[in-house]
């Protein structure tokens, strides 16, 4: 079995995700087992892998937008096989901060009404103020938050996007950030820009950071990080297969 990946958890801090015997099955396939993980309050983990290997698998997994085949998930406390439908949806809402990389940001909707759509997805009362002083936060050059909010997703650059994205994921101020491959298609510049942000937001609202990479500058970013290293459980997996045969 894969050895455990542990973050060091100062005294009084709670343990903010907790892996146990987690695995997840495609038809077809061999199942992923991961590691057990242990990840305290304001930690950080880099979960690293080549494609295939199970990143977006494993994000996915700890934010309850899939079900896995066997094993234990905790976020924040929570248990997440206690939760079902669209209390699972709230829960998510609130204690889950998701910047996939595929942004989905709406093109049918304003800046300004993307970002409200976190509030409803949370059962909560919008909060126009908040979703104001996000944009001003995260800076967008020469825009005015006003003018920021009144665009579409379609006349934003990449980089206000991403920004855009970010703001929605920690509008609530979420326990944990998750961040799929944050860096993918950026330069040397605008990728340090994007991983500063992110671990500027993390602080802020005190927020525990996963980021799925395969990129080595994520490394250099976050040289504390705690690594989850899917490759390892890739190749388990080749050698089991060959076992079988």
């Amino acid at each position: 079995r894969a050895r455990p990946v542990r973050g060091l958890r100062p005294p009084g801090a709670q343990r903010m995700i907790r892996t146990l015997g987690l695995a997840c099955a495609y038809a077809g396939a061999q199942p992923l087992r991961f590691p057990d993980v242990d990840l305290p309050q304001g930690g950080r983990l880099l979960v690293q892998g080549r494609s295939g290997s199970g990143k977006s698998t494993w994000l996915s997994l700890v934010a309850g937008l899939r079900t896995p085949s066997a094993g234990q998930v905790c976020v924040a406390g929570q248990a997440l096989m206690d939760l079902r439908g669209s209390a699972l949806d709230a829960w998510r809402a609130r204690a889950i901060g998701f910047l996939p990389q595929r942004l989905h940001l709406s093109h049918a909707l304003s800046v300004h009404d993307n970002l409200a759509l976190a509030y409803f997805a949370a059962g909560l009362p919008r909060d126009d103020a908040a979703i104001a002083q996000a944009l001003h936060a995260l800076g967008v050059g020469d825009l005015g938050v006003g003018d920021l909010g009144a665009r579409y997703p379609a006349q934003l650059s990449g980089g206000q996007a991403q920004r855009v994205a970010l703001a929605r994921a920690v509008l609530l101020r979420p326990a944990v950030l998750l961040a799929d491959e944050p860096t993918a298609s950026l330069d040397d510049e605008a990728a340090a820009q994007a991983l500063d942000l992110l671990q500027q937001c993390c602080r802020a609202c005190g927020a525990s950071l996963v980021v799925a990479t395969h990129d080595r500058r994520v490394h250099q970013a976050l040289p504390g990080a705690v690594v989850l290293d899917l490759n390892e459980i890739g190749q388990q997996g080749k050698q089991d297969g060959r076992k079988k045969l």
